[in-house]
């Protein structure tokens, strides 16, 4: 047992000293980096106009023979032109606050500064939606590019709800596959309140505001009808602002209609004039391919300091205290 009890110790030794020399490390390479100003991420630039012929090329080569295969290689090469319109794709897969639009914006940007009015832009999304401010900045990044003017479609595969679809019709065109969700053109806020709990265990609760409005609803204070009633006046406020924004872009719509925070499948969706084509994205690039050259764009933002040694120094605290549980529980 003694031998055990040392073996641990110098097992918790060692890995204390692997985190400290991780953190030092971590220092060291933070401050080059700060001196350096390094780039928050980098744009990765992917043509995938090689990669589905890349894919294309591999089926032909098994199910035809050597010679027509060789003809068939001929022809695509004729057919290939390097002056072809492009398609640029970009993938949003938005969080409840939106923190995707940082990587969005970036994405634009490039576009612009190399696009013509001949390209198109193809955005898969995927979005339950979240806060309004994050959505909505995320909605003017899309909106850039429908100024210049470029040609935006929108892809729904699986969900573009509430603030998702917010950004869904900024688009030209909005594709939806069968079973996409789709609308919800609504408001939500919701919290809880412990008042009645902190009164229970008598803990009192002060809060202090200068202006009528300035606190309306509170998780931790007694709220008043005039207060929930000056609160939802907000969110109605809110949700007439949202339909605006959606009928200034598609003014086709019944907005009365499809703006009661109901959603709907894709076929739902069409009749309502929501979408205005049953297709996945899939689909769209390979009808694509022969028209234009396509390309996928995505600004990879580049993990902190502080968060690649803490994910790295977990990494080797969990490696060694298992080791350290597994021999202590040897007998």
């Amino acid at each position: 047992m003694e031998f055990l009890y040392e073996y641990g110790l110098f097992l918790a030794k060692t890995a204390t000293l692997v985190l400290a020399i991780g953190l030092v490390i971590g220092l060291i390479a933070g401050a080059a980096a700060a001196k350096n100003k390094a780039k928050k991420g980098q744009l990765q630039f992917t043509d995938l106009t090689k990669h589905y012929q890349s894919m294309a090329e591999d089926m032909q080569q098994h199910l035809l023979q050597k010679k027509q295969f060789k003809q068939w290689q001929k022809t695509q090469r004729a057919a290939r032109q390097d002056n072809r319109p492009k398609l640029f794709v970009l993938d949003f897969n938005g969080s409840l606050d939106a923190k995707e639009t940082e990587s969005l914006r970036e994405e634009v940007t490039a576009i612009l500064a190399v696009a013509n009015q001949e390209d198109e832009v193809l955005l898969r999304l995927e979005s339950g939606g979240g806060v309004v401010h994050g959505y909505g900045l995320a909605a003017s990044q899309l909106d850039r590019l429908r100024q210049h003017p470029l040609n935006l479609t929108v892809a729904i595969d699986k969900v573009a709800a509430s603030g998702g679809y917010m950004m869904a019709c900024i688009g030209n065109t909005i594709l939806a596959a069968p079973f996409a969700i789709v609308g919800s053109i609504g408001v939500i806020a919701q919290l809880p309140n412990f008042n009645k709990l902190l009164k229970k265990h008598s803990v009192d609760f002060e809060q202090f505001t200068a202006g009528e409005y300035k606190r309306t609803v509170t998780l931790f204070g007694e709220n008043t009808d005039k207060g929930r009633q000056k609160f939802q006046h907000e969110l109605e406020d809110t949700h007439q602002l949202f339909k605006q924004f959606v009928l200034q872009h598609r003014p086709q719509l019944d907005i009365d209609k499809v703006a009661t925070g109901e959603h709907w499948f894709g076929h739902q969706a069409l009749a309502l004039n929501l979408v205005d084509t049953i297709q996945t994205s899939d689909d769209y690039i390979l009808t694509q391919m022969s028209q234009r050259q396509v390309f996928q764009v995505k600004y990879q933002l580049r993990k902190g300091i502080a968060e690649k040694v803490g994910m790295g120094s977990a990494s080797i605290v969990s490696h060694y205290w298992q080791r350290l549980i597994q021999h202590s529980w040897i007998r």
